[in-house]
């Protein structure tokens, strides 16, 4: 157990790392514009700089707990700060699209394990009744920084340079470095099992298979057979990394656990929903800036009643599972966010500025019910081991399904931008909006098998 006077400031340690990983996950889309002028590359071409980052925390957050208790909490913090900062600068330092993927892979990689591991410093560091406090001033920055981010974007973009987008990481990165190896225990687990290397390979190189394939139909310019044969060889190890897991002692993920019909419903309908909901940052700064004209400044401050909205709306999540319980709620929660996804095909250039508003806000409400309801669902009825593995396969599928979200809203951009020709950018934008908000609505089909007296949890979860 840490020391009390080192508590506060591993909680604002933690909560540093936490809020340099979640301004930079919602950063970055209202440049993309800018970046792909500077870079010489079309701005409907430039997912694989979203994917890139999400796709290498999707497939190494396995592994932090793993690396955590071998190595020692300060160690892979340390680590993991240093190279998300070393990955930014790497960012900034690019000059090609193909310099500035391989430099978001690096800073992925520090990403990955930021917000595990200070989970689990934090988790070993505060005893049980002041874990909830400690975890709620953690996450804090989680819900700050998707506000922050698109407004700091743009206004970086509109009166400085994308570049200071990437540098803001690094005087944060330093203190942060400092700070780790002042205040973070260095917790370790010696005698845990070796670590899956097998089902970690398999399990994450159909993850990359997967994605690119999605890519293949849309930025890589692949043809079809080859991008199908990335997508089928995708399946073929996840369908390999089931087997393995079934005859293994101790597998990266226990198969025991879609035993509980909770967490395997409430993890493919994670899945399946935020394929739709996840493409959205991406695509609504995209649409406000190429097809109806807005600054990058002004689509950052435009997304701004998302985040309000999505804050205000977790106090009644707990009321409307109450009320209605879980297999109502979501099923009826994920058609309204499948169908304010397709009213943005609405968008015009006379849409006043007041009603894009009242949609975005509306979106923000109904989409930050989703998350709480599907993580509280996934997660409420598993225990001891099962709630670790558990918590660390929902983190990896949530980041899994949003890379897979942006390259599907992608290769569908692509495929309309064929379809209708150029100069036709509004009308792009609008069939991609369309057909996002229905595969996203398509999980409801998942949520209504679950049984209908599931019970609410005492506390949702954030």
């Amino acid at each position: 157990m840490t020391s009390p006077l080192y508590r506060q400031p591993l909680l604002w340690l933690v909560a540093l790392g936490f809020f340099m990983q979640t301004l930079d996950a919602t950063i970055l889309n209202t440049a993309l514009p800018s970046i792909a002028a500077s870079l010489g590359e079309s701005p409907l071409r430039m997912e694989s700089v979203v994917i890139a980052y999400l796709l290498t925390v999707a497939l190494l957050m396995p592994a932090s707990g793993w690396l955590a208790d071998r190595f020692g909490t300060r160690r892979v913090y340390l680590a993991a700060i240093l190279l998300f900062a070393l990955g930014s600068l790497a960012c900034a330092e690019s000059r090609t699209l193909w310099q500035l993927v391989l430099a978001r892979v690096l800073q992925g990689i520090g990403g990955a394990f930021l917000m595990p591991v200070g989970r689990l410093a934090v988790l070993r560091s505060f005893p049980g009744p002041q874990l909830l406090g400690a975890m709620s001033f953690v996450v804090m920055p989680g819900l700050i920084g998707p506000m922050l981010g698109p407004v700091l974007g743009g206004w970086l973009v509109e009166y400085a340079s994308w570049h200071w987008i990437f540098l803001l990481n690094l005087p944060i990165g330093l203190l942060g470095a400092w700070a780790v190896r002042r205040y973070m225990p260095d917790f370790r687990e010696p005698g845990q099992p070796g670590f899956d290397w097998v089902g970690f390979l398999l399990l994450g190189g159909g993850m990359v298979m997967l994605s690119l394939g999605l890519q293949g139909f849309g930025e890589l310019g692949m043809g079809g057979a080859a991008a199908g044969l990335l997508m089928l060889g995708g399946l073929a190890g996840m369908v390999s990394y089931w087997l393995h897991a079934a005859r293994t002692p101790h597998p990266l993920f226990a198969l025991s656990l879609f035993q509980t019909q909770s967490f395997a419903v409430g993890l493919l309908g994670n899945l399946f929903a935020r394929l739709g909901s996840g493409a959205m940052p991406f695509l609504l700064p995209l649409m406000l800036q190429l097809a109806l004209g807005y600054s990058p400044l002004a689509a950052g401050l435009a997304m701004m009643p998302v985040a309000l909205a999505a804050m205000a709306s977790k106090t009644i999540v707990e009321q409307l599972l109450n009320r209605f319980g879980y297999q109502r709620l979501l099923t009826v929660n994920t058609v309204l966010v499948g169908l304010m996804i397709a009213s943005f095909a609405l968008l015009g250039q006379s849409t006043p500025t007041w009603w894009l508003a009242i949609q975005l806000a509306l979106f923000g409400a109904v989409n930050s019910i989703q998350f709480t309801a599907m993580n509280t669902l996934t997660l409420k009825d598993l225990e001891g081991r099962g709630a670790s593995g558990g918590n660390g396969l929902l983190s990896m599928t949530m980041q899994l399904s949003i890379s897979l979200g942006v390259a599907s809203a992608a290769a569908m951009l692509s495929a309309f931008q064929q379809h209708f020709g150029a100069g036709q950018t509004l009308a792009v934008f609008r069939a991609t909006f369309v057909c996002v908000g229905l595969l996203g609505a398509l999980a409801a089909l998942i949520f209504a098998q679950l049984d209908e007296a599931t019970r609410p949890p005492e506390k949702a979860a954030p």
